[in-house]
């Protein structure tokens, strides 16, 4: 791990794929040495800028994040990460991830590191290790790291939960206003966009920014509280992507300027903690011995309606419980340094 870590500090592409894998991977042993891989490069990271990007399907996600990131690195000279998250099948489990293929440009420039991911049946449209993935390409060097969602849903929202600043995609005829009430990832939106706002769309994508300013105006009724500013762009032709880069600047910089970045960090930390222990509980649910030996009885149980739904539940958790007390959770070795550091 300690050469691991050295090598990925020195941004060698190879070994931060490698470190990615081993932060993505749920085998116990693994799990252990990317604690220890996390924990060397801690004090490389937190210097990045981090922005989610989401959107309904079609909306362009992939094209835009080839088109921005290029200009990113050609013309800022930022070095461009983006973590494609694919959405993995519920019959297979298989994913494509074929997002590199849409990012040709952005893929083979040298300042950039494409890495496409399953989100494995995660909710909330990102990977498991999406977020420590992050950290990895932190301490790579990276300092735009840019997350792309799988299409967003009702509940798809956990990308918001841990990037600075919240990139929403839209395009025009796809609803009225009130589809911005509807939506409640709007809400967590702290720029939108309207893409593909190019040619005999052009018109029709100024017409939905202003419908969709209205109705972010009906989302909050507070004179005072910030409403997320509604763009255009076209990732065909780059028109207005410069002035969408910089309305994510700019909030980045005012949540920099008020504290506000601080505390939102930390938050999202928070709420990651808590996430992760309720996917620890989710698959030890799953994989304890006593609740797989009683499962199977209850299925049939309640598939031959002899017990309800709610019956059976009660025989697994119950089976869940008398368990707990040996199950052996893969935990990491505290950091002896952590009582000094607190």
């Amino acid at each position: 791990m300690e050469q691991l870590a050295e090598k990925v500090l020195e941004n060698s592409r190879g070994h931060v794929a490698r470190a990615i894998t081993l932060v993505e991977s749920t085998k116990p042993s693994h799990r252990l040495q990317a604690h220890e891989l996390l924990q060397r490069l801690a004090p490389h990271t937190g210097n990045a800028f981090r922005v989610g990007i989401s959107g309904v399907p079609g909306a362009g996600k992939s094209t835009f994040i080839d088109a921005i990131g290029v200009k990113l690195i050609a013309e800022h000279h930022h070095k461009v990460a983006v973590l494609a998250v694919d959405p993995s099948s519920s019959r297979t489990g298989g994913s494509i991830l074929g997002d590199r293929t849409r990012m040709a440009d952005l893929s083979n420039r040298e300042g950039a590191f494409v890495r496409p991911s399953p989100s494995s049946g995660h909710l909330g449209g990102v990977a498991r290790a999406t977020r420590e993935s992050m950290l990895v390409l932190e301490a790579a060097g990276y300092d735009v790291i840019i997350v792309e969602t799988v299409g967003v849903g009702q509940s798809e929202v956990a990308v918001s939960g841990m990037v600075d600043t919240f990139l929403m995609l839209q395009v025009a005829r796809t609803g009225d206003q009130l589809q911005g009430i509807k939506r409640g990832i709007l809400e967590l939106a702290d720029v939108i966009a309207i893409t593909k706002a190019d040619g005999d769309n052009e018109s029709a994508a100024r017409v939905a920014a202003r419908e969709l300013t209205i109705a972010m105006k009906l989302i909050s009724g507070e004179p005072d509280k910030r409403r997320a500013p509604v763009l255009t762009c076209s990732s065909y032709t780059g028109a207005g992507l410069e002035e969408v880069w910089e309305t994510v600047t700019k909030h980045r910089a005012a949540l920099e300027a008020d504290g506000d970045l601080v505390t939102r960090r930390l938050a999202q930390q928070r709420d990651w903690l808590w996430n992760m222990v309720r996917e620890e509980v989710l698959e030890s649910l799953r994989t304890a011995p006593g609740v797989r030996r009683v499962a199977a009885d209850v299925e049939a149980r309640v598939a031959a309606e002899a017990i309800s739904a709610l019956e059976g539940s009660a025989e697994i958790l119950a089976a869940y419980a008398a368990a707990v007390p040996t199950l052996a959770w893969a935990a990491p070795p505290r950091d002896p340094l952590d009582a000094d550091k607190a």
